[in-house]
C-alpha cells in the first residue's frame, strides 16, 4: 500500500489548531498529532501520546485548495468537508506539498471509475469482527415466519412466491415476495407491467395482533388515457381483504364487511390542520380518523371486528406531482377501480428539494472548522430541514395509526417506490413493532425495507465522488486568509447548475439515460438493467461515476427521524444515539459492502457477500458501545410509557446536533426558547380562563385580550402532511378554487379521452397558480405573493414548521418542468 507522508502540517477543527503529520494512503487521509493536556492536568496512565484522525475518501463531498506563494508568507490551505459533517482545514507551509496532497486526494476520491476499487473490496476485518457474518443476519423466510407467515402454520392470507427468484420479473425487487394466498403467480405476471419497474404491491409487514398489513409498491402506469389493470386491482383488493379470510387469535374476521367499498364522499382538503399523535387524540387526529374510517359499523349499530376497516392507499407525493406524472405515462390510482379503499396524498417533497434543504443546513454550519461561532440561524430556518423530518414522521404515524389502532390495511408508494416509500414503510414499522426497536431488530428492518426491497444507495450517496467537488481557488483570493462566512469556492455553482439544467432540458428527448420519472424521484434514474447488460456486450466497460443531481439524503432523513423517536422515547429503544451516528458514517465511508449497491440482484452479481464484509460485523463486534442504558424491554399497554406502539410528538422536533458536529445549545436554543415562550403564553391564557368575570373592556369582552404568541413546532396552526383524501368517484384537486376537475375514469377506449384529460390537467394545474410550469401561462402577480418573509427565526420555525403551500410553488415548478 502506497503511503505519502507530509510533515509540518497544521489542522484547524472547531477553531482549534493542531500541528502534526499528514499521511495519505490509498483509502484514507490520516492526520497524526501529539495529544496535549492543559497546564496542571496530569494525563491518565497508559494514555496515548498521539491521536490519529481518519477521513475516508468516499466521504469527502467538498475540497477547496487555496495555493499561496511563499512570498505571501501565508500557508496554502486545503479545506475538506465530509458527508458526515466533519469539517477540517489543513495548512501547508510548502505550496507544492499542498498541491501534491490535493491532487493525490482528488485522484482517489473522484477518479476511481468503479465501485469495486473502493476500500470495501480490499478491507481486512479486525480480529474482533471475524466471528460475525452480518450478511447472514437477514433471512426473509425467518422474518416473515416471525410475523406469522409460514407453510407450516395456519394460513393468514399470505404466501411466499418465487416468481422473482431469478430477478427476471423485477430486477430491483427481492427474490422472495410475499403475496396474498388467493393470487396466483399468473395474475402477478400480468399485473407486473402496470407498475413502474414491475414493483407490484407485496407484503412488507403483517401486524401480529390484528393481521393487518403494510404493503408497498411503485406508482401505476395510468397515463393520460386512464389505463387500468384488472390484475392489479385484484392484487390490491386481495392485499386489503387478507385478514377477512382467516380466523386469527380466536376472533372471526368477517369477509363481507371488509370487502364492501368505501362510500363515496367529496374530496377533503386538510391544509392548515395539524396531526398531533399523542396519548389523547387531538382535533386533527379525530378529524383524520373521521375522514379515513367513517361508517365503521354495520347498519344495526353492532360493531363487528373487521367492519371498521377503511383501507388506505398512501401516495407519498404532493398531489400535483402525481397528476403531472400522467404526462409521461405514469400517475396514481384511479379510485373508481379501487372502491374498497381510500387514497391519501402526503406532501413529502422529492429528492431535489431534500438535497437543497441539506445544502442550506451545510451553508449554516460550514465554518465549523475555522470558527467557534454558532451556526447561521437564519439559514437553519430557511433550510426547512425540520419541516421535512416532521412531514416524514407525520406520514409514518398516520400509517402506523391506521394499522395498529384502526385495524386497517395500508399500501404505500411514491414513484419508483424506493425513496419516500422506504422511509414511510420502515418508520411506521418502527412505531408498531417493539422488535424493530432492538439492535438486532433494527438491523433486520434496514436489511428488509432498504437493502432487500431496494434503494438507490449508489446514486443517493455518491461513493465515487465527483470532479466538481474539488476546487482550486486562485488569483484574487490567493494569499488571503479565509474568514468565517466567506465563499468556499462555490460562488459559480448557481450559474453552472442553471446551465446544466438547460442542457438537460434541451437534450431530454435524446438522452436515453434520463428517466421521465426524474420529476418525482430524481432525474437519470437507471435504465432497465437488461438493456444495460445488452449494451455492455457490444461496448467497452462503462466508467461508473456519480451524478450530483441524483444525490439526496433519503437514508439520512430516516436515521434523523429515528433519532427523533429515540429522543422522545428514550427507554423504548435498545440502541443509543451513537449507533445511528456511526451508521450514517458507514453509509458514506465505503469500508463495508452493505451500502454500495442498490438491490439484491446487484449484490449477487458482484459477489458482494464473498468479496466484502457487512457493516453489521462492525456493530455486532462492538455491541456494548451502542446499547442504551435506559432501555426497558417491557411491553405492557396498561402502563404509560411501556405501550407497544410509540408515536412521534410532532410539536417536539429538534435538530440532531451531534450528527451535524455541533452541541445541542448551538442548534436548538432558539427553538427551546420559543417553545418555552409559547408554553408560558398558554399558561397565562389558562390562568385568565380560571379568573372570575372582570369588568368589560373597551372591545366589549369581559376579560383582557392577550397578544398573539408563536406556537411550538408543529402545533395547532401547523400543516398536516396529509393534504388530500380521495375515494371512488372523487378526483384530486389541489385547490378548492380550481374551476374544473380531472376525471381519472376516462379510459383509453373513451372517444377524445386523451384530449379531454390534457385540457383538464391544464385547468386543474392552472387553478393552483403555477400553470406556467406546464403550459407557459405566467402569472407574475401570484408568484410574487408566494414568498412571505419571516419576522423572527425561532418564532417562524416554531409557528410554521410546515411552510404554507404557496411558498413551495417554486420547488413544484422545477419538479413539473423536469417531469416534462
Amino acid at each position: 500500500m502506497h503511503v505519502k507522508v507530509i510533515p509540518n502540517v497544521d489542522a484547524i477543527r472547531a477553531g482549534e489548531k493542531y500541528s502534526g503529520e499528514l499521511r495519505l494512503t490509498d483509502h484514507h487521509v490520516i492526520f497524526i498529532h501529539p495529544v496535549t493536556y492543559p497546564d496542571g492536568v496530569t494525563p491518565p496512565p497508559n494514555a496515548p501520546k498521539q491521536r490519529e484522525s481518519y477521513i475516508a475518501y468516499p466521504i469527502i463531498c467538498h475540497c477547496l485548495f487555496r495555493p499561496c506563494p511563499s512570498v505571501s508568507r501565508r500557508p496554502s490551505s486545503m479545506r475538506i468537508r465530509g458527508k458526515d459533517f466533519n469539517l477540517i482545514n489543513f495548512l501547508f507551509q510548502d505550496e507544492f506539498a499542498g498541491k501534491e496532497a490535493f491532487d493525490f486526494i482528488r485522484a482517489r476520491a473522484s477518479r476511481l471509475g468503479s465501485i469495486e476499487k473502493l476500500y470495501a473490496f480490499s478491507y481486512q476485518p479486525l480480529k474482533s469482527e471475524k466471528p460475525f457474518d452480518g450478511w447472514s443476519l437477514y433471512d426473509p423466510r425467518a422474518e416473515f415466519r416471525r410475523q406469522g407467515i409460514s407453510t407450516k402454520s395456519v394460513d393468514r392470507g399470505w404466501r411466499v412466491s418465487l416468481i422473482n427468484q431469478d430477478y427476471a420479473f423485477s430486477p430491483t425487487y427481492p427474490g422472495l415476495l410475499v403475496v396474498p394466498s388467493k393470487i396466483s403467480d399468473n395474475v402477478i405476471k400480468y399485473a407486473g407491467p402496470y407498475r413502474s419497474r414491475a414493483r407490484i404491491p407485496v407484503l412488507t409487514y403483517l401486524h401480529s395482533l390484528n393481521n393487518c398489513s403494510i404493503t408497498r409498491s411503485s406508482q401505476p402506469l395510468v397515463g393520460f388515457r386512464g389505463n387500468r389493470s384488472i390484475q392489479d386491482e385484484k392484487l390490491v383488493s386481495a392485499c386489503f381483504s387478507a385478514s377477512a379470510t382467516v380466523e386469527f387469535n380466536g376472533i372471526d374476521l368477517l369477509g363481507p364487511a371488509t370487502a364492501e367499498p368505501s362510500p363515496a364522499s367529496s374530496q377533503v382538503d386538510l391544509r392548515g390542520a395539524s396531526l398531533e399523535v399523542e396519548s389523547q387524540s387531538s382535533d386533527t387526529e379525530r378529524l383524520e380518523d373521521e375522514l379515513l374510517n367513517n361508517n365503521g359499523s354495520n347498519d344495526d349499530g353492532k360493531r363487528v371486528y373487521g367492519a371498521q376497516q377503511k383501507n388506505l392507499i398512501v401516495d407519498a407525493r404532493p398531489t400535483i406531482n402525481a397528476i403531472a406524472m400522467q404526462v409521461v405515462g405514469k400517475g396514481s390510482e384511479n379510485m373508481d377501480y379501487y372502491p374498497f379503499a381510500k387514497k391519501a396524498y402526503l406532501n413529502i417533497d422529492n429528492i431535489h428539494v431534500m438535497r437543497e434543504s441539506l445544502n442550506n443546513v451545510i451553508e449554516a454550519i460550514k465554518d465549523g472548522d475555522i470558527s467557534k461561532l454558532p451556526p447561521n440561524r437564519e439559514l437553519l430556518v430557511k433550510s426547512n430541514w425540520l419541516k421535512h423530518i416532521r412531514g416524514v414522521l407525520d406520514g409514518s404515524a398516520l400509517i402506523a395509526r391506521q394499522v395498529g389502532i384502526n385495524h386497517s390495511h395500508v399500501l404505500i408508494h411514491c414513484s419508483d417506490g424506493w425513496d419516500r416509500t422506504s422511509q414511510l414503510s420502515a418508520l411506521s414499522q418502527l412505531m408498531l413493532d417493539p422488535f424493530y426497536r432492538t439492535i438486532d431488530g433494527f438491523i433486520i428492518l434496514v436489511e428488509k425495507d432498504w437493502l432487500s426491497f431496494g434503494h438507490m444507495f449508489q446514486q443517493r450517496s455518491g461513493p465515487l465522488g465527483h470532479e466538481k467537488w474539488f476546487v482550486t481557488e486562485r488569483d484574487a483570493m490567493a494569499g488571503s486568509a479565509l474568514q468565517p462566512g466567506e465563499s468556499d469556492g462555490r460562488a459559480g455553482e448557481a450559474l453552472e447548475n442553471a446551465l446544466a439544467g438547460a442542457r438537460r432540458l434541451f437534450h431530454r428527448n435524446r438522452n436515453q439515460d434520463s428517466s421521465p420519472e426524474g420529476g418525482a424521484e430524481g432525474p437519470g434514474s437507471p435504465p432497465d438493467e437488461n438493456a444495460q447488460a445488452k449494451k455492455s456486450m457490444d461496448s467497452p466497460a462503462v466508467v461508473e461515476t456519480t451524478r450530483p443531481n441524483e444525490i439526496s439524503p433519503v437514508f439520512h432523513q430516516f436515521l434523523d427521524a429515528t433519532w427523533q423517536l429515540l429522543r422522545q422515547h428514550p427507554s423504548r429503544f435498545e440502541f443509543n444515539e451513537r449507533f445511528l451516528r456511526r451508521l450514517l458514517y458507514h453509509l458514506y465511508a465505503g469500508q463495508y459492502g452493505t451500502f454500495l449497491h442498490n438491490n439484491e440482484k446487484q449484490r449477487i452479481d458482484v459477489h458482494a457477500r464473498e468479496r466484502t464484509r457487512s457493516v453489521w460485523d462492525y456493530f455486532l463486534s462492538r455491541k456494548h458501545e451502542f446499547q442504551n442504558p435506559d432501555y426497558d424491554a417491557t411491553v405492557d399497554d396498561r402502563q404509560s410509557g411501556r405501550e407497544r406502539l410509540v408515536f412521534p410528538k410532532l410539536g417536539d422536533i429538534r435538530w440532531w446536533a451531534q450528527c451535524f458536529g455541533r452541541n445541542d445549545s448551538e442548534m436548538n436554543d432558539y427553538l427551546d426558547q420559543a417553545a418555552a415562550h409559547a408554553a408560558a403564553h398558554e399558561e397565562r391564557i389558562g390562568s385568565y380562563a380560571m379568573t372570575p368575570n372582570r369588568s368589560p373592556s373597551k372591545n366589549g369582552s369581559r376579560s383582557p385580550q392577550l397578544p398573539a404568541s408563536p406556537n411550538p413546532p408543529g402545533l395547532s396552526t401547523s400543516q398536516s402532511v396529509l393534504t388530500t383524501v380521495e375515494t371512488a368517484h372523487d378526483t384530486p384537486t389541489a385547490d378548492a378554487r380550481s374551476s374544473s376537475t380531472l376525471k381519472h375514469s376516462s379510459s383509453a377506449d373513451t372517444p377524445g379521452a386523451f384530449a379531454t384529460n390534457l385540457a383538464k390537467i391544464r385547468d386543474g394545474v392552472g387553478g393552483i397558480d403555477f400553470s406556467r410550469s406546464l403550459f407557459g401561462a405566467p402569472d407574475k402577480g401570484e408568484a410574487t405573493k408566494s414568498h412571505a418573509t419571516s419576522n423572527s427565526e425561532g418564532e417562524q420555525e416554531l409557528a410554521d414548521m410546515t411552510t404554507n403551500q404557496a411558498s413551495e410553488i417554486p420547488h413544484i415548478e422545477q419538479e413539473t418542468a423536469k417531469a416534462l
